[in-house]
């Protein structure tokens, strides 16, 4: 079947944006949802909405770059599940300068967001996606990880480490039968992106070097990561499914 029925997943970076669509979709599709946030009030009012649904949701506040936070969180999965068969690592944010201009506390800041803390959960969530017997890791990386989209070195260089971890896991944990992923978006529109694309100068080239014409939905974005939870996905792992409407494919303008 085409649904996530009986599945449990993690989310972070679920109260906004992309996350919060992958929430919503999942959650539609019949999974147990955890979510994460840094913004309580957010959280909560996105959960509470969702409940208001039918669905089945739990929001956690809570920031994956800290040790104690991604304890709690490891907490929670134990107390509502005791097992993962889905973990959506979603949470980022980016700072876009010329790379001269970043202060060290900015760029690590993006690194550890994208980058290691995604890295730290998948050796948390381990145990737990392990018990599952056909879990499911969905990374979400960015076309800022295979060409330069102007949108700083950091990112581009944290996303192309999502995808190689992306890559390593799936070898290292096909034998315990977790599959992993990654999603690589092109521009969507999420809070993140919403100032950004209501510039002419920034949003005209995007919609130039894009076939389609348009920037992505977090819907859309979300079908995708969703597709990779399935078991109708389960001969697909360390793959990079890039969701950027042919922009990477058009090299003429």
């Amino acid at each position: 079947m085409w649904d996530l029925k009986n599945k449990t997943a993690l989310i972070t970076g679920g109260s906004k944006g992309i996350g919060l669509a992958c929430v919503a979709e999942f959650a539609a599709l019949g999974a147990r949802v955890i979510f994460t946030g840094r913004n309580e009030d957010v959280l909560k009012k996105e959960e509470t909405r969702l409940k208001k649904k039918g669905y089945k949701v739990i929001g956690v506040a809570g920031d994956v770059t800290l040790d104690s936070d991604r304890a709690r969180l490891r907490d929670a999965i134990e107390k509502n599940f005791s097992s993962l068969d889905i973990l959506v690592n979603n949470a980022g944010t980016n700072i876009r300068k010329a790379t001269t201009g970043y202060k060290e506390e900015e760029y690590r800041k993006v690194i550890e967001l994208n980058l290691m803390a995604p890295f730290e959960l998948c050796r948390i969530c381990f145990p737990f996606l392990k018990i599952s017997g056909k879990a499911s890791v969905i990374n979400i990386s960015s076309v800022a990880a295979i060409v330069d989209d102007h949108t700083g070195a950091p990112y581009g260089m944290a996303k192309s480490g999502i995808l190689q971890m992306t890559r390593s896991l799936a070898v290292e944990w096909a034998q315990h039968g977790i599959r992993v992923n990654a999603v690589s978006p092109w521009f969507t529109l999420t809070p993140l992106t919403e100032g950004l694309l209501k510039q002419p100068e920034k949003i005209d080239p995007v919609l130039q070097r894009t076939p389609l014409r348009r920037v992505a939905d977090a819907s859309e974005v979300a079908a995708a990561v969703a597709f990779l939870a399935m078991d109708k996905s389960s001969y697909i792992t360390g793959h990079n499914l890039v969701t950027d409407g042919g922009m990477s494919i058009n090299a003429l303008l």
